[in-house]
């Protein structure tokens, strides 16, 4: 199937999370942003939690301010609408919202929403992003039956969740979630929404990810990419990845 190539977010919350750790300011997570954009990264995301551990309010609003520096570049900022995310998008008006049923205090995201059981109370939320021009993502499971209903409220992509596919990886399992993964896509497709995916992806297993999961416009990448910045720096780091996602589009 042809189709763009995917674009590389990078998620910078454990940036802030190292920052977190100390009172000095450092590392820079609007610096980390220039640096990963520079290098290439087509934008950034951020999932401010309720309890502040690694992305903070005021992160949020100086990226806002950074990434004018940057048209064409995407804001990204994921959370539970139901919590603080929509303060932060009526504030900032990201050019994407990505809505994750997470629950406060959650250690990391681990599923996503339900319908028919989350339709409604999503679908205001959603309608109000779009009124704000923001698109909205919904991160979901890689089901290719919620895919329709995703699309029935309102959403404008799906943010597969890719944590199975990634626990499955070089084993034998893997085939069989690169199959439910392309499902998934396909249906979401078939239904109109645009693909996202993210979580656990790596410098290993996107490239195989992005050649059997059709029509991916964008990954959302953080805890192992900054993990390989810390050995290899943000821009070579970046550039890695896009090797990766190059590699998987034959370029």
């Amino acid at each position: 199937m042809v189709h763009n190539r995917t674009a590389l977010s990078v998620n910078l919350n454990k940036v802030a999370l190292v920052r977190n750790t100390r009172h000095l300011g450092i590392p820079s997570v609007v610096r980390a942003a220039e640096l990963c954009l520079r290098a290439g990264a087509a934008g950034i995301t951020v999932h401010p939690r309720p309890d502040e551990r690694h992305i903070r309010a005021h992160d949020v609003h100086e990226l806002a301010a950074a990434l004018k520096a940057w048209p064409g570049r995407e804001y990204n900022i994921e959370g539970n609408p139901f919590h603080n995310l929509m303060d932060f998008v009526r504030a900032v008006r990201p050019h994407q919202a990505t809505f994750v049923p997470d629950a406060e205090g959650q250690f990391t995201s681990d599923h996503g929403w339900r319908f028919p059981g989350d339709a409604e109370r999503l679908r205001p939320l959603i309608a109000e992003c779009h009124a704000l021009g923001v698109r909205v993502s919904l991160f979901m499971d890689a089901e290719a039956d919620q895919m329709a209903a995703a699309r029935a409220v309102g959403a404008d992509r799906v943010e597969l969740y890719t944590e199975p596919y990634a626990a499955a990886f070089g084993t034998p399992a893997q085939d069989e979630q690169l199959h439910r993964f392309a499902r998934a896509a396909r249906a979401a497709l078939d239904a109109g929404l645009a693909v996202n995916a993210g979580h656990d992806l790596n410098r290993d297993n996107l490239t195989p990810f992005l050649r059997q999961v059709p029509g991916v416009s964008e990954v959302s990448i953080g805890h192992a990419l900054i993990a390989d910045a810390l050995e290899l720096g943000y821009g070579a780091t970046v550039q890695a990845y896009n090797r990766c996602i190059d590699g998987a589009f034959g370029a």
